[in-house]
């Protein structure tokens, strides 16, 4: 028996690829103290049987930058280590079959571009010179990533394994973790057992690179790791003579991927509906185990196959494999420390890209680890994304049907999830359903996206250009600039703040002033130490000693995590009270108006100027208006009790109908807000951009003292600013923007869009997005010619640090 010690300063759980680049890129950093434990043996649950795709471009610019990181790190591991890698640069195509996926492949080419990534669009003929065995009668567009490849996934785990034994980190196979052991809210030790042996280690970081068992064991110490494993099918032909070295082949719109390995060629496939997997859990024994066939399940992928690459047809099948892997809900792994117990670390449910992603996500959450923060933004893989109630199992397996497919189905903007749907609703759901509510998903929450006019399909139908809902949207829009729209904004995250020193504790985490009177709501951001957004809201003061956050949805947990980690031996209570009280946003210029023939309160800007609020009678009930806005007028946060919300909605209701009032969803907000240039935490800001450099300078106050952020924001203020968020406005009406379209600076790509969307006041479609602007004067940035690249077209810009929309913000104030 290996001897195992009793005291480690890190211990990784799972021998897979993630395991194994977690352990490396510590051991790189200096920890020698590192253990890491395999229930069975390395590679043994599903690194073993990955099909080991390298493509380097991914959804957004940090995915692509670990990807590439990954790619670039196999390539040395063999030399570092003397392991073969199996890692071969063979390139890799992507065909489209349809006009809507070519449409999307050209989008990531310019994507690619931005992101410095080698990229060649390429007609059926050069797919047809390329791949001489390919179908290409029905190819409408494909794209060439010459530096993509493949590699034998279990050498690069036993690479990487090698590596960080090589660096003094210590690797165990056949000890199973049993418990992690906690003290005081964190991480204090783990149990372990091998065969009769038992026995403890001490440690304060414990990082769960489980895999599929990554949730069970989660689920011991009360942390959510969302994730289900499915079946994941593939066959290897016998060999073919004459087969040469080819690219890897991505053929989407028929949910298939193309290898050839070895003189024999590989058929992947992600199926639109998956079968999931271990839904009572999975036996003890497991280990390089194989699922059972199911070639009828198979069959439509194989036959589609088989027309498109016809020498399948007379090639002898060598294996047809079957083996479990793990998807989360909205197919993106996790990365980082679980925000309900400390010292837990997570790196698992990699929805079949873990050899592609491993790499750098190891790189990453080692460097997170080492530092205490996130290198740079990486809040789309963040557990702390993942909602307590997505554990459920009957959730999970639902879902994971649908998501597995999701990763070669054509990637539309505003696409919704279908499966494991309203699981969380606002008390107005049915009220809305009723008018035409056509609802969309985040964070669990169903949120009515936009209102389908009676006799109008309820339902979405996707595309590139306008989809079926951009009328309605228009209307909505233009109501709020033009009338009063309602909104219903019950998915805020709200978080009370309340206690002796609970200004002080804010003053400590918030870059805005706090000290404010009571009836004063602040708009703030939190920082990092580098002056980075880790969140962005309001903070309204309540009472001397009680304050209300209110947070996006999507980032409660996250913003509740943030805030419990600043907690010191302070009398502070945080809670999230979301479920307590529902929010109906009542927005336009008419909105004082309907506001005053529903309520005996006075809305005046005498006495609720912006950035104040007023205990209230609303109908026969009672509430809070805030007056805040986030599409850029007049208009007030209402918030009311979540037992009397349908009553204000109904009251609100029947008194707007001589003042035009419009139901108005998600996307009309989104619409509204980019008009007005208002940011969105995820896409324009995040905690790798700069509070000075995203222009929310005016949100910061280091006259008041210090506060976490201070520092780099004196700094910054003393360098100069390296680049600024620029608002563009495309002078074609008909293009649209959504995000990550490239920004051409005189002819040279600079930047992406962040966020995007159509402005139906100012008629085109507007984008946020970043510029370089180090040494340069506004008037330099601003007098520049700007394009923006849309699947390899470019189209004229207009560019402004103002709002294009109402700059001096008087709408807001009337």
């Amino acid at each position: 028996m290996t001897e195992i010690p009793t005291r480690a300063r890190a211990v990784i759980i799972g021998g897979g690829v993630s395991g194994c680049s977690v352990a490396y890129h510590l051991a790189k950093l200096g920890w020698t103290d590192i253990v890491l434990l395999e229930r069975k043996q390395l590679t043994s649950g599903t690194t073993w049987h990955a099909a080991g795709l390298i493509g380097q471009l991914r959804a957004s610019q940090n995915m692509t930058r670990l990807a590439k990181y990954s790619a670039d790190l196999y390539v040395r591991l063999e030399e570092e280590t003397g392991v073969a890698t199996g890692m071969r640069q063979v390139g890799s195509i992507t065909v489209a079959l349809t006009e809507e996926r070519k449409h999307e492949i050209y989008r990531q080419a310019s994507l690619a571009r931005a992101f410095n990534v080698d990229v060649r669009e390429i007609s059926p003929g050069e797919v047809k010179e390329m791949y001489p065995h390919l179908n290409v009668s029905d190819v409408v567009g494909a794209v060439h990533l010459p530096l993509d490849g493949q590699c034998d996934p279990a050498n690069i785990a036993m690479a990487l394994a090698k590596g960080a034994r090589q660096r003094g980190a210590r690797i165990i196979e056949n000890v199973k973790v049993t418990k992690v052991l906690t003290k005081n809210g964190r991480v204090s030790g783990v149990s372990w057992a091998q065969g009769d042996e038992q026995g403890t280690i001490e440690t304060d970081i414990v990082v769960n690179c489980a895999g599929m068992w990554a949730r069970e064991l989660g689920a011991k110490n009360g942390v959510s790791i969302p994730l289900h494993a499915c079946e994941h099918f593939y066959l290897v032909t016998e060999a073919i003579p004459g087969l040469g070295r080819l690219p890897v082949l991505r053929v989407p719109d028929e949910c298939a991927y193309y290898k050839e390995d070895a003189g024999k060629m590989m058929l992947g496939a992600f199926e639109p509906v998956a079968k999931p997997w271990g839904m009572d859990g999975i036996r003890e024994d497991f280990c390089f185990d194989q699922l059972p066939e199911d070639m009828d399940h198979f069959a439509p992928i194989l036959e589609m196959g088989v027309n498109r690459m016809p020498m399948l047809e007379t090639a002898g099948i060598h294996t047809f494999f079957n083996g479990p892997e793990s998807f989360t809900p909205d197919d993106r792994y996790y990365l980082g420390e679980a925000p309900e117990l400390g010292g837990y670390w997570v790196a698992a449910g990699y929805n079949s890209i873990g050899i592609v992603s491993s790499g750098g996500a190891g790189m990453a959450l080692a460097q997170w680890i080492h530092d205490g923060d996130a290198p740079f933004d990486l809040w789309e893989v963040d557990i702390r994304r993942a909602q307590p109630f997505q554990k459920n199992r009957r959730y999970l397996k639902e879902r994971v049907s649908e998501t597995l497919g999701l990763l070669y189905a054509d990637h539309f903007p505003y696409r919704q999830m279908a499966t494991s749907r309203n699981i969380r609703r606002s008390p107005l759901h049915e009220h809305l359903k009723a008018r035409g509510a056509v609802f969309g998903e985040v964070a669990g929450w169903e949120r009515a996206n936009w209102f389908a006019r009676e006799g109008q399909e309820r339902d979405y139908r996707y595309s590139w250009k306008r989809q079926n809902w951009f009328d309605n949207q228009r209307d909505e829009h233009l109501a709020v600039r033009n009338g009063v729209g309602l909104f219903d904004m019950t998915s805020f995250g709200k978080i009370k703040i309340e206690g002796r020193d609970a200004l002080a504790y804010l003053q400590r985490l918030c870059a805005n002033d706090m000290d404010v009177e009571p009836g004063r709501i602040v708009y703030t951001q939190m920082l990092n130490q580098r002056g980075g957004i880790e969140s962005d809201l309001t903070v309204t003061r309540l009472s001397p000693t009680v304050f209300l956050a209110v947070v996006p949805g999507a980032t409660l947990r996250r913003d509740l995590a943030w805030l419990r980690r600043y907690l010191r031996d302070e009398f502070v209570v945080i809670t999230d009270v979301t479920p307590a009280g529902s929010v109906l946003c009542l927005m336009g210029p008419n909105s004082r108006e309907l506001i005053e023939k529903v309520s005996p309160n006075d809305f005046s800007n005498d006495k609720n100027p912006f950035g104040t609020w007023q205990e209230i009678e609303i109908g026969m009930g009672l509430g809070r208006a805030h007056r805040v806005t986030y599409v850029g007028e007049l208009g007030w946060e209402l918030y009311i009790p979540t037992d009397q919300a349908a009553h204000v909605f109904e009251v609100i209701e029947e008194a707007g109908a001589d003042l035009g009032l419009k139901l108005c969803g998600l996307h009309a907000l989104d619409s509204c807000r980019i008009e007005k240039a208002f940011r969105h935490f995820g896409h324009d800001i995040t905690d790798e951009d700069h509070v000075l450099e995203a222009g929310l300078g005016f949100a910061v106050k280091t006259g008041k003292g210090d506060f976490i952020g201070r520092d780099a924001v004196l700094r910054k203020r003393e360098a100069g600013l390296a680049r600024r968020l620029v608002q563009f406005r495309l002078t074609d009406p008909e293009p649209l923007l959504f995000h990550n379209e490239a920004i051409v600076r005189n002819g040279k790509i600079v930047g992406t869009i962040t966020s995007g969307n159509y402005g139906h006041y100012l008629g085109g479609a507007i984008g946020l997005g970043y510029v370089p602007c180090a040494n340069e004067t506004e008037a330099d940035v601003l007098g520049s010619r700007y394009e923006i690249e849309i699947a390899g077209e470019r189209f004229v810009a207009e560019a402004s640090l103002k709002p294009m929309y109402d700059p001096k913000a008087e709408r807001v104030r009337m």
